[in-house]
């Protein structure tokens, strides 16, 4: 119990100096954090199971963000007889209440998902009055429940990858402040994923009768989403790994856009950079080609402009994604090891690249 009062102190939910019994019941319990993840009733059967309750919607994101190769399940819950609603450039305006929920987990085996999988955290981004809150809990190694943690942590994970190679690497758990510099949307806390475009796809196991279905039609049958125009009108991301989804370049700028965007955009945090990563930048100068960097330094690797057409390896936006080096490398958090696949797709992209 202890512990627990010293992360709300942490979490600004009250001071020591005004600590009283009435004060709790008038300025904590409307946003208290509980402090285990089953607390929140978001799962039936065992929390390692992740089976989501009556009310709790599972959902997937066409290009994920890359997370050192940790798998996500994904989860909202929206206040009761309330909707979502279309927006048809950034993600999906949520009502207040509604919950974000997302499992980051590796599978034992990622050739044989049967084999078992570890869950590693579970962060939640809860839709308060006065904005965004995100929580982060960690799961034990017993993998039966996950704990508030506000400072973040480190954990050594390993696995055998698609190829059957054994791999073995450390695992990054961001703290508060980390959550909110990346989720930063002009000083206010922001959803970065799901967008329309991300969710104009399939998710199976949705329990439809029809098995597989649209994940907004699907929505807007149940009566979660609100102003959703035909379905053929909603923008489409492309599956970034997946040829036949999108051209190399679509591929290449929506990897960009759900990576390294919710900064490098109108609005983040690294707008005076001038390098615009947005999908709906179309300015080549903005987008960083033939564009000098504002501050040169380590992190340019020597290399005059972010993006040279046709030629990667004089590119300063590929030898930060490349890199591992915690000040040089891009994105700034959430990784340990570099998107080799990423990385490769971003190569062939500039190599087609033409000037200008």
């Amino acid at each position: 119990m202890q512990r627990f009062v010293l992360l709300l102190i942490a979490l600004g939910i009250f001071g020591l100096s005004s600590f009283n019994q009435q004060d709790v019941k008038q300025e904590i319990q409307p946003s208290m954090p509980k402090e285990k993840l089953s607390d929140y009733s978001f799962f039936e059967g065992t929390l390692a199971e992740q089976k989501p309750a009556k009310g709790v919607i599972p959902f997937s994101l066409n290009t994920p963000l890359f997370s050192d190769y940790a798998e996500k399940l994904r989860f909202v819950k929206l206040p009761e007889s309330t909707k979502a609603t279309y927006n048809d450039k950034e993600v999906l305006s949520f009502p207040v209440g509604t919950t974000l929920i997302k499992t980051f987990y590796y599978p034992n085996d990622f050739r044989n998902t049967d084999k078992g999988r570890r869950i590693m955290e579970t962060r939640l981004l809860i839709h308060e009055n006065d904005g965004w809150k995100a929580l982060v809990y960690v799961w034990n190694d017993e993998q039966t429940d996950a704990f508030l943690e506000v400072a973040g942590d480190t954990k050594e994970v390993s696995y055998i990858d698609l190829n059957g190679k054994k791999k073995k690497h450390e695992y990054s758990i961001p703290n508060l402040n980390q959550c909110k510099g990346c989720h930063n949307r002009s000083e206010q806390m922001s959803p970065i994923g799901p967008s329309a475009r991300q969710l104009n796809g399939n998710y199976r196991a949705w329990g439809l009768p029809e098995g597989t279905e649209n994940q907004l039609t699907a929505w807007q049958k149940t009566g979660i989403l609100q102003d959703l125009p035909a379905i053929e009108q909603v923008p489409k991301a492309p599956v970034w790994n997946k040829p036949e989804s999108g051209s190399i370049e679509e591929r290449a700028r929506i990897w960009l856009d759900i990576n390294c965007a919710h900064c490098h955009r109108l609005g983040g945090p690294a707008q005076t950079s001038g390098l615009n990563l947005s999908i709906h930048e179309t300015d080549p100068l903005a987008m960083g080609i033939l564009k000098t960097p504002v501050a040169a330094g380590r992190g340019s690797g020597n290399r005059k402009f972010d993006i040279v057409p046709g030629k990667p390896d004089e590119s300063i936006l590929l030898y930060r994604i490349e890199s591992t080096d915690p000040g040089e490398m891009m994105p700034e958090v959430g990784r340990k090891t570099n998107h080799k696949e990423g990385i490769e797709l971003m190569k062939e992209w500039i190599k087609q690249m033409k000037k200008p």
